[in-house]
């Protein structure tokens, strides 16, 4: 099937997410703005001096989440999402910047309103089960 051909019925997740192209953008994206952006110096300070590895690390992840490659896992195996996170303070404040960051990125991306949403959910249902702290 041609790139053309695809609809939002029968394309995947990471087709309609622009495929490693698009969700590298959209990770870069997401990074610039906790990187660049005050309101986000919360869970900008929890991340190491260069956001590099970070900004791989999440693309990766995204890719084999959203039906691409399984990038993330044939480097480091299960992602172990809450496990790998546990190590870093994650309560109401941390889990709400790292959604309002997504929401940028996922704006500047241009992607579809109705995909924003259907992402945003996944997202949030994700982000709170990170929390590790009540607060």
């Amino acid at each position: 099937m041609q790139d053309s051909e695809l609809t939002p019925a029968t394309a995947s997740l990471f087709d309609l997410l622009g495929g490693e192209a698009g969700i590298r953008r959209m990770v870069d994206a997401f990074y610039d703005h906790m990187d660049l952006d005050p309101p986000f110096a919360l869970i900008r300070a929890l991340h190491p001096a260069t956001l590099d590895g970070s900004r791989d690390k999440l693309h990766w992840f995204l890719c084999g989440w959203s039906g691409g490659p399984d990038l993330y896992i044939e480097r480091f195996g299960h992602p172990r999402l809450r496990a790998r996170h546990l190590p870093y303070p994650i309560g109401i404040a941390e889990r709400d910047q790292w959604l309002a960051c997504m929401k940028l990125a996922m704006q500047d991306s241009g992607l579809d309103p109705d995909l924003q949403q259907r992402l945003g959910e996944s997202f949030q249902a994700t982000a709170d089960w990170m929390r590790n702290r009540g607060v």
